[in-house]
């Protein structure tokens, strides 16, 4: 990836927040700063005003000057007007002729007892804070008294405040660029690394892993993309070996179907019980063929879907004892003790008589095929509450590891690989085995000891999900 797209797109987002809530918080200040400003302007006004007030009410005659000095020091204006408009006293900086802002709704209301406070803007631009209040003499209003002053002051401040927010806005935004890229690398940085892994992984470098270990949802994920290189490879390593074994399997039977049909043929035999004896290896030979090509075609109809059973009532104590029959002979021919034990009551569940007669041979014939010496124990029980029945086949026989164990339902996955050739098989009785008890609602579970023996537990409900 020569660019960081996930890392720009998230900078692109923290830094747009980060502007918003900056623009935010900026004309938040700004106007929490100016509604200061502007009441602290009114309240001095008003202030002003009063004090303008008292003077115009002293009988000191040498008020007006006062007042005058005062205006000129305050920096504002003041204006003497009698009830009919007229100006009696003007003092200040403002202009003298700009006096429009004098009207008689205003006039009244004061000589009515009260004050007026209102913003101007006299014709060049400028505004002003105008409080204007009445002054009396004993009881009586003698004229009314505006105080006029500019807001340049608190303009020139909010500049200043303004100037300063936006140096300090950005210096923010230039610190939090820095962040944003920083943390955009960091996050992003785990995401580049697993896609280049998974680029790596579809490719077939299987054996590529991540190493990351962050103990969060990228972490997660990273130990999900390990897990599925790990699934991946034993895939892969264990359907090589199901082809390598395949061949081998397929081979043999087909070298001894070659070579004894051709013995029978052109006659290269002295007795008829030679040739009958070659014509048996060759039905053998193709009995076997015949298996190992069924098995090849359950487990394509079982991952396709297409397998469908014929439901109804079994025995299962009677399925099991035709099929300790059936492996009989194979048993007492490796010297093997063949046992059925019975620990119930009622043994009928609801299943496909075909099926679970090949769960049972498929059982039984692995236990008779990895075993040696000993002796091979079957059981029909019934669970605790009823609701199942329990089929177990013991043998004593090599046994598998312990770390072999999670694997053993897998297609093509075969235990041992150094003896698999040995004792035989395909690697797909039991993911068969496995498929068939799903496809009855049940339970399969295999424990095991090297050296001591296996345990293959089938639990079967007696009625189907559909049926409950």
């Amino acid at each position: 990836m020569k660019n960081n797209i996930i890392g720009l797109k998230l900078g692109s987002v923290i830094m747009s927040v980060f502007l918003v809530v900056l623009f935010i918080l900026g004309i938040t200040i700004d106007r929490m700063f100016t509604s200061f400003y502007y009441n602290e302007m009114q309240k001095e006004t008003e202030e002003l005003t009063s004090h303008f007030i008292g003077m115009a009410e002293s009988p000191d005659s040498s008020n007006e000057q006062m007042m005058s000095t005062f205006a000129e020091f305050s920096d504002v204006s003041i204006f003497n007007i009698s009830k009919d408009g007229s100006v009696i006293l003007h003092s200040g900086v403002h202009d003298r002729a700009d006096r429009s802002f004098i009207n008689a709704s205003d006039i009244s209301r004061i000589f009515a007892g009260k004050s007026v406070n209102f913003e101007y803007t006299d014709p060049t631009g400028h505004r002003y804070f105008i409080t204007g209040k009445p002054i009396s003499k004993g009881q009586t209003i003698q004229s009314a008294l505006y105080v006029m002053s500019s807001t340049e002051n608190m303009k020139q401040s909010l500049a200043s405040i303004r100037n300063l927010l936006l140096l300090a806005g950005i210096g923010a935004f230039i610190l939090a660029l820095g962040i944003t890229g920083i943390i955009s690398l960091l996050l992003s940085r785990p995401l580049i690394k697993m896609q280049k892994a998974t680029r790596k992984i579809a490719a077939g470098e299987l054996e590529t892993r991540l190493s990351i270990r962050s103990n969060d949802e990228i972490g997660f994920l990273a130990g999900a993309i390990n897990d599925l290189a790990i699934d991946l490879q034993r895939y892969r390593d264990t359907r090589q070996e199901f082809l390598a074994n395949i061949s081998h399997e397929l081979r043999t039977p087909i070298t001894y179907l070659k070579g004894y049909t051709k013995v029978v043929k052109d006659g290269l035999y002295e007795t008829e019980g030679e040739r009958d004896l070659y014509l048996d290896i060759i039905h053998e030979e193709a009995h076997r063929l015949e298996h190992l090509v069924e098995d090849l075609f359950e487990l394509a109809k079982m991952e396709e879907g297409k397998i469908s059973l014929t439901l109804d009532w079994i025995d299962v104590k009677h399925m099991a004892e035709q099929a300790v029959r059936r492996v009989e002979l194979k048993a007492k021919e490796k010297g093997l003790q063949l046992k059925i034990m019975y620990h119930g009551v009622s043994y009928r569940v609801r299943g496909d008589e075909k099926r679970m007669e090949q769960i049972m041979m498929n059982l039984l014939e692995n236990a008779i095929r990895y075993t040696d010496e000993g002796e091979i124990t079957v059981h029909v029980d019934e669970d605790i509450d009823g609701d199942s029945i329990v089929f177990i086949v013991e043998d004593t026989g090599i046994g598998i590891p312990e770390e072999e164990l999670p694997y053993v339902f897998e297609r093509f996955y075969r235990v041992e690989k150094s003896r698999s050739r040995q004792y035989g098989g395909t690697g797909l009785g039991l993911s068969i085995v496995n498929k068939l008890v799903e496809l009855h609602g049940g339970k399969i579970r295999i424990t095991s000891q090297p050296g001591v023996g296996t345990r293959c537990e089938v639990r079967l409900p007696r009625l189907t999900k559909s049926e409950k």
